[in-house]
């Protein structure tokens, strides 16, 4: 298991928040969705591939009987990406008239997030709520009214618990920031 650092590729990380704490505030997020939308049906919608693990954890100290389903975004021009987002991918079920309850890893810029919430607004939801694990104010260009933050964190590159670098580190049960940049 991973120490104190790690390296993934050419970086360096360091343990940043630990699965502890984490957990705790998975517990807290979790608890104040059972009192806020026990009675009233939401449907969890998790944003991949970052989000497994919260989206995860979320769910399984849900309360009450609820559906999750998980969307991937395509940004891509024949084999390379674009940085857009073109579409969502995987919705499967009617939204219409539902609490849609977005499930991020993390909102940095809140470009993603923007497109993601004004693509499934299409879908006439009763109400969009997101909830993120991780929020980085400081480079927040969008202002997305975020439902449930779990931690604020400076402008870090980190990777764990779901996030990745070049599609690494996400197995990691604790956070890890970049050393040196």
């Amino acid at each position: 298991m991973p120490s104190g650092r790690i390296k993934v590729h050419d970086k360096t990380f360091e343990i940043f928040i630990d699965e502890s704490e984490i957990q705790k505030e998975v517990a807290r997020i979790a608890g104040e969705i059972n009192r806020d939308l026990a009675d009233r049906d939401p449907v969890f919608l998790g944003i991949l591939n970052g989000a497994f693990m919260f989206a995860s954890d979320l769910f399984k100290q849900m309360d009450f009987p609820v559906q999750i389903s998980f969307l991937k975004l395509a940004s891509y021009a024949g084999t390379s990406s674009t940085g857009t987002v073109k579409q969502l991918i995987g919705i499967n079920m009617d939204l219409k008239d539902r609490v849609v309850v977005v499930i991020e890893d993390i909102v940095d810029t809140g470009v993603t997030l923007d497109t993601i919430l004004r693509q499934l607004s299409g879908y006439q939801p009763e109400a969009l709520i997101v909830a993120t694990f991780l929020h980085k104010p400081e480079a927040t260009i969008h202002k997305i009214p975020l439902d449930y933050v779990g931690i604020r964190i400076p402008n870090k590159f980190v990777i764990g618990y779901g996030l990745d670098y070049n599609g690494y580190g996400r197995n990691f049960k604790d956070l890890y920031a970049v050393v040196g940049d």
